[in-house]
Parts: structure tokens; C-alpha cells; sequence
């Protein structure tokens, strides 16, 4: 039983993305000269749409983990980029690795705002069967 807890603590979402918040910050206190990191290649092929230099890498890291760490999730914030979205509003594979997070972090949104909708309204209805509605 422990370490079914043990192995859903270390898979939850809350621990990766303090993880992901903690290694990003770790990249801050280790690149005081990010600017070092323009133009050097990230390592993918040169014709690849979203390849980027070092730099613009970082940059992407630390705006996710902003986004992460602020929950403020803008609607329209990435139409001028090249996301590669296919008819269905869905990311492509080879999207950028930033609109591919934002997009999942959308949906994850919208789902929990759903589900929230949906406790409320049960608690509520709850509340109505026992006499102790509003």
C-alpha cells in the first residue's frame, strides 16, 4: 500500500511541475550570460520549422515555467506563431515544444473548470434533497 502512494506522489502532476519549476530556476542560477547562448545551434536539423538557437530554448523554458507558475494561460497569445495545427485544432507532432504546452495546459484547464462546474452543481443539488439550499 505505501508504495502504491510513494510511486502516485512521485508520478503527480503537482511534484513533476514543481520538478520542472525547480530545474528551471536551477538553469537561471547556472546561466548568468544567457545571451552567450544566441546562435549556438539546439541540436536539431536546420530545416526543422521550430528549431531554435540555445537562447531562444531558454527563453521558451522560462516562459513555461512562468506560465506554470502563474496560471495566467492568454487565449490568443501564440496566433502569430507557426504552430502547425491541423483541422481539429489539434497540435501537429513536430509542433513547437511551447504551443504544444500551452495547448494541453488549455485543455487541462478547461477539463478541471468543467469538472469544477459539475461538483458544484452536485453539491448544490445535494444541498437542495436536504433542505439547506440557498
Amino acid at each position: 500500500m505505501q508504495s502504491a502512494e510513494v510511486k502516485f506522489n512521485r508520478n503527480s502532476l503537482l511534484l513533476t511541475l514543481k520538478r520542472y519549476s525547480s530545474a528551471v530556476s536551477e538553469m537561471e542560477k547556472t546561466i548568468l550570460l544567457p545571451s552567450l547562448l544566441r546562435d549556438v545551434p539546439s541540436g536539431c536539423e536546420a530545416a526543422d520549422e521550430t528549431c531554435r538557437d540555445l537562447y531562444a530554448n531558454y527563453l521558451m523554458l522560462k516562459a513555461i515555467r512562468n506560465t506554470v507558475e502563474s496560471s495566467l494561460i492568454l487565449l490568443d497569445d501564440h496566433k502569430g506563431k507557426n504552430t502547425t495545427f491541423n483541422k481539429t485544432l489539434e497540435p501537429s507532432v513536430d509542433a513547437d515544444p511551447e504551443a504544444l504546452f500551452l495547448f494541453h495546459l488549455r485543455g487541462l484547464f478547461s477539463v478541471m473548470s468543467d469538472l469544477i462546474k459539475k461538483t458544484r452543481g452536485l453539491t448544490e443539488k445535494y444541498l437542495d434533497i436536504i433542505g439547506l439550499a440557498n
